[in-house]
């Protein structure tokens, strides 16, 4: 029979969660100023690494990037892997440890779980229209990276993605959006500047480049990310989702 919580024992535990994630947001940040060698010592020292809950996640980055686009062909191909919660719920409950980060478009066909056939706690996913980099989501991926130890980022940008038309409306026609939209076509901008106005193919091609820039800025970003880029420890891809066909196409 289920436990029956009263209300200060709801409220503890409440609190208790709150407390948890503050002191684990807490150590992320301090985490960052570190470089990542410290950071792993005082992670280890810490307690915080233990036996990770899925072993099958602890990957080179080339092995993780392979298992990624395997999973993206057995969708391709409708041999999707079916769903079932119950088998890593458990190992779940001790923790994460996803192999793969996603920078992801929020537009709705996209789904980066489902177009890389993958189960909960396999993907560290961060969606913005348009998938790119503000400060929130380089720290986003810092933590993935340096707490989680995920070895690989892809920037998964997708065919026809509305905030890139709106990017290049902005651009080329001074077009104005309401409320923050205006702020997404600004920060999508100079994708849109990249690429020659007379291109056959220009959204599509600022899809591309967008996804191109963020992978450059990505690897770029200091102290932790390109510090394990450069000791190979982490892969920076830059990916472009089909609609038509589900095919993600490596562009980066």
């Amino acid at each position: 029979m289920c436990k029956q919580f009263n209300k200060q024992e709801n409220t503890d535990l409440q609190q208790n969660q709150h407390r948890r994630s503050f002191l684990k947001l807490s150590m992320a940040s301090a985490l960052a100023g570190l470089g990542v060698a410290a950071a792993n010592q005082v992670m280890a020292t810490s307690g915080v690494i233990k036996e990770p809950p899925q072993p099958e996640n602890v990957l080179t980055p080339e092995a993780a990037l392979e298992r990624l686009m395997a999973g993206n062909d057995r969708y391709v191909a409708g041999h999707s892997t079916p769903l079932n919660f119950e088998h890593e719920r458990a190992a779940l409950v001790r923790g994460q440890n996803p192999y793969a980060s996603i920078l992801s478009c929020a537009d709705s066909r996209i789904s980066p779980e489902f177009c890389f056939d993958e189960q909960r706690g396999d993907l560290f996913v961060a969606r913005v229209a348009g998938n790119y980099l503000t400060t929130d989501f380089v720290a986003t991926l810092e933590y993935a990276a340096v707490v989680l130890h995920t070895p690989l980022i892809m920037v998964l940008g997708h065919e026809s993605c509305g905030a890139i038309q709106a990017a290049i409306d902005a651009v080329d026609n001074s077009t104005q959006f309401p409320g923050h939209i205006q702020s997404i076509a600004s920060a999508l901008a100079p994708a849109v500047r990249a690429i020659d106005k007379q291109s056959k193919n220009r959204i599509d091609d600022v899809v591309k480049m967008n996804v191109i820039q963020n992978v450059q800025e990505l690897k770029k970003q200091t102290p932790i990310l390109n510090r394990l880029v450069a000791e190979k420890k982490l892969l920076v891809v830059g990916g472009v989702y089909n609609l038509k066909t589900g095919k993600v196409d490596m562009v980066a």
